[in-house]
């Protein structure tokens, strides 16, 4: 799994960039928020750690942008200094997915990034349940559909465990490229409707509505 990490005091990025590393995951260390920024518009990670009060921008300016500019949903910890709610409630109003206020103990940090990699299905092969006869392995590529297993293409399952953690809801085609797609990948329209034309044969046409002009809803 690749993280990126945005902090700039030495210490403390040395010390998170070692503990995550030991954990196994590839780190992309960010002491600027303008760079942190620059990097997740361009490049693909399973998740995010953002310090609040960093050079160039902040963790919170960089969180907003994404959020609102770029329609990116990649999962997100705030990590902050600062001890009020007003810096809180303004992360969980711009979409940060959890915030931890420093200073804390690395087994509360693995706590939560356990924690988003189950709601988020990062690394997560469990069973999952699409209906009674559809089951899902995210990890693995493939769908079990009436005891038979099928394959799925790398990006079929992005598209489907994006869809699945964001059910019930419109995903527009603009949020399902920056979440799924990095930058420099960006596929063409046909591409993507080849990828949700294959998703459909295997759950069912029913199952990923087209709302016209604006983009798709997974029920």
């Amino acid at each position: 799994m690749k993280v990126l990490l945005l902090e700039d005091d030495s210490a403390l990025s040395d010390l998170l960039s070692f503990h995550l590393e030991d954990k196994g995951y590839e780190v992309e260390l960010k002491t600027n928020g303008q760079d942190a920024l620059e990097y997740l518009i361009d490049n693909r990670v399973d998740f995010a750690l953002l310090d609040i009060n960093t050079p160039g921008i902040t963790g919170l300016e960089v969180l907003k942008t994404l959020r609102e500019d770029y329609k990116d949903n990649t999962p997100i910890i705030v990590l902050t200094a600062y001890q009020d709610s007003k810096h809180l409630k303004e992360s969980f109003e711009n979409g940060v997915d959890d915030y931890i206020k420093k200073p804390f103990d690395l087994e509360e940090l693995d706590q939560r990034i356990m924690k988003l990699c189950k709601i988020f299905l990062i690394e997560h092969n469990e069973e999952i349940i699409l209906s009674e006869n559809i089951s899902f392995y995210p990890n693995s590529c493939e769908l079990k559909i009436n005891n038979k297993i099928k394959k799925l293409a790398l990006k079929e399952r992005d598209i489907l465990r994006y869809f699945y953690c964001h059910k019930n809801r419109v995903i527009s085609s603009e949020e399902l490229l920056q979440n799924v797609w990095a930058y420099e990948e960006m596929p063409t329209d046909a591409t993507i409707r080849v990828y949700i034309k294959n998703l459909r044969e295997l759950l069912g046409k029913d199952r990923i509505k087209t709302i016209r002009a604006i983009g798709y809803k997974f029920e």
